[in-house]
């Protein structure tokens, strides 16, 4: 009775955290989420009839509905889908014996589902998650590195603390620049790409017996049969009609905009490369401040690590150890260099 009231529960704060997400979400994306919430309703509807009377009362939101609920408004629901993700895949890997399989087959489905919904958000903020996770591992270990290379050097907090700004203004300005240069590059190089209008005017003068608009589609990556299908119904129409005919003339729309790669890789650099120089803001000095730098920096580095782990269906442990790991040792290189340099002119 006890596994089957658990149960129960599970299948209501499912339906709970489905609904909870549906209502921040609209169109096809909002069906889906209420579609599998009513599916999860299904599922308790079954403990219930078990349970009979001792089924109890259905319960508020618990504090783990909630806690999505909030999630969802801060962090962005592809982040709640993730955990939802790996949450189902535990479930599935050690399922209770009084499960029927019928319910365990609809979970395995609705574990598909909530893959695709959270590869949707993925492919919609993949450009974001690329300048936020790349600016803020960046600035993090390059500034805790340059830090602590001139703290080996034997530098004073002054010079630590201009050094430290210094780095994160140039870092930033660097990051900014080089976004900036390089959507801007991939936005032209794809209007490059771009069908020619003129030569769409010129689809109905084409000698229907020997014409190269099938040559056209191939070098656009279509097959060859392809090309062929589509060069005749186009002749048949005598244009070219409202459809695009290059698969990647909507590229410029993925790729984003080149101010706002810019200004979200110097923002994000700038909230990285800040935490290392922190304690020595703030007047922290000597062994104390190196302490609360490393400590921070590695937590940063860490939670980074993890956030990319839970987003991409990853471990987060090992995932955060792994950025951890890289961070360190750059700074204990930028570290012992900056001791070997004190000693050599010493």
């Amino acid at each position: 009775m006890r596994r089957w009231r658990r149960l129960l529960a599970d299948e209501r704060e499912a339906a709970l955290v489905y609904r909870e997400l549906a209502q921040r979400r609209e169109g096809e994306e909002r069906e889906i989420l209420l579609g599998l919430a009513e599916a999860e309703e299904r599922h308790a509807a079954y403990w219930e009839r078990r349970l009979g009377e001792r089924a109890g009362r259905p319960r508020r939101a618990t504090p783990r509905a909630r806690l999505v609920g909030v999630l969802a408004r801060w962090f962005g629901w592809v982040f709640v889908l993730a955990l939802i993700e790996q949450a189902e895949r535990r479930s599935l890997a050690d399922p209770d014996a009084d499960v029927p399989e019928a319910m365990l087959a609809d979970e395995r489905i609705h574990g598909e589902v909530v893959r695709g919904l959270a590869a949707r958000g993925r492919a919609r903020m993949s450009g974001t998650l690329r300048a936020a996770v790349f600016g803020i591992n960046d600035g993090l270990v390059s500034n805790i590195a340059l830090v602590l290379g001139v703290i080996g050097g034997g530098a004073g907090t002054v010079t630590i603390l201009l050094t430290g700004l210094s780095g994160l203004l140039a870092g930033a300005l660097s990051m900014a620049a080089g976004e900036f240069i390089s959507v801007s590059s991939q936005r032209e190089m794809l209007a490059a790409s771009k069908p020619d209008e003129a030569a769409k005017a010129a689809v109905p003068l084409l000698d229907v017996d020997a014409n190269e608009l099938a040559l056209v589609y191939r070098a656009r990556g279509m097959s060859a049969e392809e090309a062929e299908r589509r060069a005749d119904a186009v002749l048949r129409h005598g244009s070219v009609g409202a459809r695009s005919d290059n698969p990647r003339s909507h590229g410029a729309e993925v790729v984003g905009s080149a101010t706002g790669a810019a200004s979200s890789s110097f923002a994000f650099f700038s909230v990285g490369a800040v935490i290392p120089v922190l304690p020595f803001l703030f007047g922290v000095e000597g062994v104390a401040a190196v302490a609360v730098a490393a400590v921070l920096t590695g937590m940063a580095l860490m939670l980074t690590g993890g956030a990319v782990a839970v987003l991409s269906g990853g471990p987060p442990l090992r995932r955060a150890l792994r950025q951890l790991a890289i961070g360190t040792a750059a700074a204990m290189a930028t570290y012992l260099l900056g001791t070997a340099f004190d000693a050599a002119i010493g």
